[in-house]
């Protein structure tokens, strides 16, 4: 197994990335804050607008080391990348497998019915830690949900085609999404969540969802690429020009224990207060600067977390 090494995430608006023999280098007015060795890294993440030398892109192309350029949102704008690398055979297999619905429906099963049991997962946590504290009727909506997403995961590993699939992945995210309100205890109104909000964010848990689903699929992206995998053809999302099909259908199962639990933890132990969120004039919502870097430190310590396979130990 490939080992995966580290990012960099650069958030300062007015810093410059250079290189200093094997070390990259990041500036901000002139000073050095911090360096690290390319040999160390597989991916650099910059927000906003900071530079870099031409230097340190070709020889971050030269070593495999991707420069991904985000807003401050997360929203991905561009990257910088050297050749394409891999096993051409492996690529021609995966275009093949999408193309083939007997092929492709185990693997959107499999997606799909991941995905519900660990949305499923993150409601039965909230049930065990929280639930005696609940109001009655918010415990019986957690365990209704509960018990639909159950459903939606059975009648998953039944279902054949592919369209069918998307309906019950549609199904159970509507049901998870609605009763994610009640995972939040902050007791804050202004960390009220009424449903999934999308480019821009209209609430701070829907800017904060955003922003490390983007994070997360930066690192889905960067994972398939680095084992000779095409991110743009998937099985679950369909082809779309200039979509990252396929580190979305990797992401989809991840989302709900790394991301969703992460953002219920910063929330629900005050981490954040919602002065951390700025209010733009169109009515969109992001992480400040400062709170950026903070959920970026706890998003690097929650990936850090192992886990042992039940299967393979």
């Amino acid at each position: 197994m490939r080992r995966m090494l580290n990012t960099i995430y650069v958030t300062s608006e007015d810093a410059w990335l250079r290189k200093d023999g094997a070390n990259l280098v990041v500036e901000v007015e002139g000073m050095e804050r911090g360096r690290a060795p390319l040999h160390m890294l597989e991916g650099v993440v910059s927000f906003g607008r900071p530079g870099a030398s031409p230097a340190l892109m070709a020889a971050c192309a030269e070593a495999g080391i991707t420069l991904s350029h985000l807003d401050p949102n997360g929203r991905f704008l561009a990257r910088v990348e050297g050749p394409r690398t891999g096993n051409v055979l492996l690529r021609r297999a995966q275009f093949r497998a999408t193309d083939d619905p007997g092929r492709s429906g185990p693997i959107v099963r499999g997606i799909v019915a991941a995905k519900a049991a660990n949305q499923r997962t993150v409601l039965r946590r909230a049930l065990r830690d929280h639930g005696g504290a609940m109001p009655a009727d918010g415990r019986a909506t957690l365990e209704t949900a509960e018990r639909r997403l159950t459903d939606v995961a059975r009648r998953t590993l039944v279902a054949s085609e592919v369209d069918t699939l998307r309906g019950l992945e549609g199904e159970a995210a509507q049901v998870y999404f609605g009763c994610f309100n009640l995972l939040l205890r902050s007791g804050e109104p202004a960390f009220a969540f009424g449903g999934r909000s999308r480019r821009p964010p209209l609430d701070r848990v829907n800017a904060l969802l955003s922003f490390l689903y983007a994070m997360l699929g930066h690192d889905c992206r960067s994972a398939l690429e680095a084992h000779g995998l095409d991110p743009q053809v998937g099985f679950l999302h369909a082809d779309r020009p200039g979509r990252a099909s396929l580190a979305l259908d990797l992401m989809e199962e991840l989302r709900p224990v790394l991301a969703d639990r992460l953002v219920l933890s910063l929330i629900n132990r005050r981490q954040l207060v919602p002065g951390d969120f700025t209010i733009e004039d169109a009515g969109g919502v992001r992480l400040s600067d400062e709170a950026r870097k903070r959920v970026l430190v706890a998003w690097q310590e929650r990936k850090r977390d192992e886990l042992t396979h039940p299967f393979l130990g």
